[in-house]
């Protein structure tokens, strides 16, 4: 199990009526996911996804199995995809084209190098909003009748005012773009969209090493780090 690293680990607290608000969502979950502060992969998730001209809210298995997998072992190292290369890689090429997502959360953790330590750090939007986290889905048949869903979240390079943390983030999709980043219609949503956040829309601060163990949970892990009196917790 990935304990840490690219988008290995993130929080998604809010309710699912929330994210139905904030998302514009028709269709709400038939299940309902319990908060969690420390989602680690092939939990089961919420996405955001457009069908038959809808947009829903669905739960999904967090390890993305491409349609044409003959198990689903290798689930848990296909929890990021690379933006660079969604339409070289057999794995993302038919998803990026035809089933992207958006996956709702609080905030994700990074672990900055330091020395022969890492140190985690949670990364938020500023303004208190959920982040949308673009995503690529896929629906896995391992026999008649049964029906996997699972996703994986798209990273790029690190902005530079992160990039001191690590060098790769998850690809943020503002809200202006979400109908194109959603719309199965449209095969390539465009090369605009696979860049970094824009600078300054993000907060950060150093958080406590217990979110590497995938046992721990709840609000604390979100927390500031205690910092020396002269230091400030954040990074911006």
């Amino acid at each position: 199990m990935q304990t840490c690293g690219v988008c290995g680990r993130y929080a998604s607290s809010r309710d699912a009526r929330d994210l139905v608000d904030a998302f514009e969502v028709e269709e709400p979950p038939d299940e309902v996911l319990p908060p969690s502060w420390n989602v680690a992969p092939t939990d089961p998730v919420y996405a955001v996804l457009e069908r038959s001209g809808r947009r829903a809210l669905r739960v999904l298995r967090w390890g993305l199995v491409p349609s044409w997998s003959k198990d689903a072992r290798g689930a848990a190292r296909m929890i990021n995809a690379r933006s660079e290369t969604l339409t070289s890689k057999p794995a993302f090429r038919a998803a990026y084209a035809r089933r992207r997502c958006l996956v709702p959360a609080d905030g994700y953790y990074e672990w900055q190098r330091e020395g022969s330590a890492k140190q985690p750090w949670f990364l938020t939007s500023r303004d208190g909003g959920p982040l949308a986290m673009a995503g690529l889905y896929e629906v896995w048949s391992p026999s008649e009748g049964e029906r996997l869903w699972t996703c994986t979240v798209v990273t790029t390079d690190a902005a530079d005012e992160l990039g001191h943390i690590h060098d790769r983030t998850p690809l943020l999709v503002p809200r202006a773009s979400w109908g194109r980043w959603l719309d199965p219609a449209v095969e390539d949503p465009g090369s605009d969209l696979l860049v970094p956040a824009t600078p300054g829309v993000l907060d950060a601060w150093p958080v406590s090493p217990a979110v590497g163990n995938v046992r721990s949970n709840g609000p604390e892990l979100v927390a500031p780090l205690r910092s020396a009196p002269d230091e400030g917790p954040t990074l911006f």
